[in-house]
């Protein structure tokens, strides 16, 4: 077995799973819990304050979002896979929703745009691609060697995230990456979710850092606010 490994923190990955994942369960949370009692720009309203808050709190345990590649380049390539994103989530949503669905008003309308184009990228990926595909990674070289096992544990007990290189992969990773993602939304949504995945997974291993992914979510999920509210088609949404 090689030589356990500790990063900058000092942090396994079982330590590191509760700032990594804590945005993205608050976010769930409410729109679980807050959908059932509170009005659509209220339950926004309480997304767009806590969940920055957490993000701020946990965001010195988490990997940069830089990569060893230019800052621009990483924003230039999240525009175009971003839009490309747009375009592959609506043509495989459309089969399974009725595109003619109630209007959302003016408030919840900006409050969700707001949430879904700045906060909902940065925790989403931060814990997606940032967490669980490096872990995903990890697991999968583990498992691969003999005597680590059981490697689950020795990737959470033993191993940290940080120590993985910047754009490394593996089909396995890929995988687990695109499951978590895709169980993070409705049915309806799941084979777009899938192409979405792999695209960003794509866009991951060529820029090699996760600024390209969130600008890439940023630019869908703004793309798409801007397409159901010209458009009149919110079944997208």
């Amino acid at each position: 077995m090689d030589k356990e490994k500790k990063g900058v923190s000092g942090l396994v990955n079982r330590d590191l799973l509760f700032p990594y994942a804590i945005p993205y369960l608050a976010y769930v949370g409410l729109a679980v819990v807050g959908n059932r009692f509170l009005d659509k720009s209220w339950v926004y309203t309480l997304k767009i304050i806590i969940v920055p808050a957490l993000l701020i709190w946990a965001w010195k345990w988490y990997v940069p979002i830089k990569g060893p590649k230019r800052v621009s380049g990483s924003i230039l390539y999240g525009i175009g896979f971003g839009l490309a994103g747009l375009l592959a989530w609506c043509l495989l949503m459309a089969p399974f929703i009725d595109a003619e669905a109630e209007p959302w008003d003016n408030t919840a309308f900006f409050l969700r745009l707001l949430s879904a184009s700045l906060i909902v990228p940065v925790f989403e990926e931060i814990f997606i691609r940032g967490y669980i595909f490096r872990a995903a990674y990890q697991w999968d070289i583990l498992r691969k060697k003999t005597g680590a096992v059981p490697a689950i544990n020795e990737m959470l007990e033993h191993r940290t995230i940080e120590d993985v290189e910047p754009g490394a992969w593996s089909a396995m990773a890929i995988v687990v990456s695109t499951v978590a993602f895709t169980a993070g939304h409705v049915t309806m949504e799941w084979p777009a979710c899938i192409a979405y995945s792999l695209i960003l997974c794509w866009l991951y291993i060529i820029r090699k850092d996760l600024l390209s992914m969130i600008v890439a979510h940023g630019i869908t999920n703004l793309g798409l606010a801007l397409y159901v509210k010209y458009s009149g088609h919110w079944g997208f949404w």
